[in-house]
Parts: C-alpha cells; structure tokens; sequence
C-alpha cells in the first residue's frame, strides 16, 4: 500500500460491540479532536441492550443489530453483518469488545481488526475474553501482560499481529486492577493501528505485517 496524501479523506470504518462500548467510546473521541483520520459509518452491535449503541446515536452514527440467536447459522450472521459493512462502503471493520465468532468473508481478508486484552499467542482462544484473561494472567504468574491488535481470521485471536503494548504485572493485582491497566494501552494501540492502515503503511506478507 502506497502513503496516502494530505488530502486523501478519512478512513471509513464499522465498529462491532457486544457491551458498554467503551473501546467505541475512545475510537469517537479520537476522531473527534481529530488524532485519528477515520470515520465511523456503522456501529454492529450482538446485542440490542448494548450501552456501546447510544454511543454511536449521540454521535449520529447508523446502528444495526445482529445477534446470532436470530440467524439459523454462524454463516448467515456473518453474511448479515459484512453485508450491513458493505452497504456503509466500510473499508476496515474494527471489533471493540465483540465476543461472538464470524466468518471472513473474502474481500475483507485483512480488513478486519481485533483487540485482545492479553499478549498473543499467551492468554487468547475461545473462552479468553475480559476478566477470564486477566484472572489467568494472575493465576500463572505471569510478570508482564498487554494488549494485541491483531487482524481477524477465521480462528479465535490467531490473525497477523499488528502491534502490542505491554503492562507490568504488579503485587497485589486484582483482575480488575490489571484490566484498567491494559484497557489504558489498548486505548492507545487500536487507534494507533487503524491510523496505521488509513496512511495505508501496513503490508500482510504471510504471518508478518509490515510497517513502511
């Protein structure tokens, strides 16, 4: 991908929620004073008492929600969800605390972002989500945790790492206390790979991005 220009317009995104939104919350603050050059065309919510979908009202934003409770298979929710992305023209789908499973289709190989509270490959898979991972973290022992960006693949938390940031593991910790830790970290590392991509300096060669 070639650097794009001064005048090159934003980024257009949908963001996937399935809770309070805060990771949405963060990403429309960054646009708004301007650090992040993207615009927020959807909001996907899993669930239709989402906090995360006022959010993206007070915002003006478009909101749809899909849970997969009404879809007879995982393919069908899929279909409905990068259907809605395609019809708002998004160009990369960013999940913000999105816990159900969808298929890539295709033409969103590589378009699609997820960030997981915990370093990759530790930590991740079905079943590692929230406080689930942070309490594993403590119960190992682990001296270190963060957060990855990582694109989404059809696996759970398996796509191409895009960057990390890390956080020590303190004496005393509480899940709680380490997951607003590396919440802090995430808030800076989303927005940091989606500005990434819309200066379009991300390359996917196999496993490894590269950052021209």
């Amino acid at each position: 991908m070639s650097r794009l220009t001064a005048s090159q317009p934003p980024l257009p995104i949908a963001v996937l929620i399935s809770g309070g939104g805060t990771t949405l919350r963060n990403l429309l603050a960054r646009v708004a004073d301007g650090r992040l050059t993207a615009e927020i065309r959807l909001v996907i919510s899993s669930s239709s008492s989402a906090k995360g979908l006022q959010f993206a009202r007070d915002a003006g934003i478009p909101t749809r929600v899909h849970s997969p409770r009404d879809f007879p298979a995982e393919a069908a929710f899929s279909d409905a969800i990068f259907s809605a992305c395609r019809e708002q023209h998004a160009e990369l789908v960013v999940m913000g605390g999105f816990l159900k499973h969808v298929k890539i289709p295709p033409d969103f190989q590589n378009r699609v972002l997820n960030i997981h509270p915990g370093l990759i490959p530790a930590f991740c898979g079905k079943g590692f989500y929230g406080q689930h991972v942070h309490q594993a973290v403590l119960d190992y022992g682990a001296k270190v945790s963060g957060c990855t960006v990582h694109f989404v693949d059809d696996e759970y938390d398996h796509g191409p790492i895009i960057c990390q940031r890390t956080v020590p593991v303190l004496c005393g910790d509480t899940a709680s206390s380490l997951a607003q830790r590396v919440f802090e970290q995430e808030c800076e590392a989303l927005p940091e790979a989606i500005q990434l991509i819309a200066d379009r300096r991300v390359r996917v060669e196999g496993r490894q991005v590269r950052i021209d």
